[in-house]
């Protein structure tokens, strides 16, 4: 039986925590299983809105269903403090990675110990929150934003190439100059420099050859995940991904190489229909320049509510659009042909199935066509083309000027 002093005595003091940092493996594994869940719960959440508000309604907000289903499962995890269904899975905890004294991580039947040295701590309620905002709430709020940004500096792009071809540094020399072209360049791959991918896949890189920090958010936080469990000396680490990062890193430099040279054999033959766009805008033009090119002075998304003009900023009414598509718009913003009414509209359209669209799968509002032969609403294929010019079903090229609306005759 042990004296009352040896009772009394504080264990030694640890130079490291007993708990190893969890290995990519593990890691992995856990957020795949949190993603699981998520899923799970986006699609209880979304069908309760589809029956609360209609189909139409569930397709609108299936973005912020998504985000909020995200927020909700690790408010009620990981703001809580508690484990996620994933790191239950894994036998993982979160932690702090400081390097200060602080209070130990305790698990169940282990002594209490004071004054170690290195050992991680469980994140601060601050930690946490700002995990989630930065892992949730921060990426859809970009997401929402990045179009009206990424118009904007398209905008001062062009206008700037335009002042530029008005002076004379523009294609109209036998070699334009670097500043043109640089702004050409940016203005041709606005989309992909501000998409986030090659971040994100750095990052990843990063996490495959180190084994912590899965995103960029808990790198920003410091969070990082532990065994709840020993490893015994002489059992072994656990194996990484290292091959993965290698491979990954690969790819990166030969698609950097790929692009490179694209870009320096493209240098010998200008894109004609940018700037020819650039040449009317600067110069004017009897002819009317229509182009493919989604980076294209004349935008495809012309013909969309709520875009403007080409090169005028304003806001082009539903009756402009009416006018210059020889489709009149009803007063009201109403669809004029309304498939939910009857079998009378449109009869030679047949079947039930075959009267709703895809996208908002309720009866067809005024219908329209793409070049593939796909019908959809009016608005809806309008919505979809306006983010990605393609066809939600067969991702053929779709342009707005070429969306066929459908007229009962």
């Amino acid at each position: 039986m042990a004296s009352p002093a040896s009772a009394k005595r504080p264990p030694p003091p640890l130079t490291s925590s007993p708990y190893p940092y969890a290995a990519a493996p593990d890691i992995i594994r856990a957020h795949q299983k949190d993603a699981y869940f998520q899923g799970i719960l986006t699609t209880q959440i979304s069908d309760l809105h589809r029956r609360l508000r209609g189909a139409r309604s569930a397709h609108a907000w299936a973005s912020e269903t998504r985000t909020f289903a995200d927020a909700l499962y690790l408010s009620f995890t990981t703001l809580l403090g508690n484990r996620t269904l994933g790191e239950e899975y894994c036998d993982l905890v979160q932690v702090e990675e400081l390097s200060a004294i602080l209070l130990p991580l305790r698990l169940d039947n282990d002594p209490p110990s004071t004054n170690t040295t290195g050992a991680p701590r469980l994140p601060s309620f601050a930690r946490r929150a700002g995990y989630i905002i930065t892992s949730i709430l921060l990426p859809h709020i970009m997401s929402r934003l990045l179009p009206s940004v990424r118009t904007s500096l398209r905008r001062r792009l062009q206008g700037r190439l335009t002042r530029l071809t008005q002076q004379g540094h523009g294609t109209t020399l036998p070699v334009p100059s670097t500043s043109y072209r640089v702004q050409r360049y940016l203005l041709t791959h606005l989309s992909a420099l501000t998409s986030g991918a090659h971040l994100h896949a750095l990052v990843l890189a990063t996490f495959y050859f180190s084994g912590a920090y899965y995103s960029l958010s808990k790198r920003i936080w410091g969070l990082r995940y532990v065994f709840t469990r020993r490893i015994e000396e002489g059992q072994g680490g656990r194996a990484g991904y290292e091959v993965l990062g290698v491979l990954l890193v690969v790819q990166m430099i030969v698609r950097g190489y790929m692009h490179l040279r694209e870009q320096l054999s493209a240098s010998q033959f200008e894109d004609g229909s940018l700037d020819s766009a650039i040449r009317e805008r600067a110069f004017g033009s009897a002819a009317v320049n229509v182009s493919l090119d989604e980076n294209a002075y004349s935008s495809n998304n012309e013909l969309l509510p709520g875009t403007g003009q080409a090169g005028s900023g304003n806001q082009r009414s539903l009756a402009e659009i009416g006018a210059s598509t020889h489709t009149p718009v009803p007063k009201g913003g109403r669809a004029r042909y309304d498939l939910a009414v009857g079998d009378a509209v449109m009869g030679w359209i047949k079947g039930r199935q075959q009267r709703k669209c895809t996208l908002c799968l309720e009866e067809l509002k005024d219908p329209a066509a793409t070049q593939c032969g796909h019908v959809f609403c009016w608005a809806c294929i309008g919505d979809w083309i306006r983010e990605k010019p393609e066809c939600p079903l067969c991702r053929r090229q779709a342009l707005a000027q070429h969306v066929l609306p459908l007229r009962a005759v």
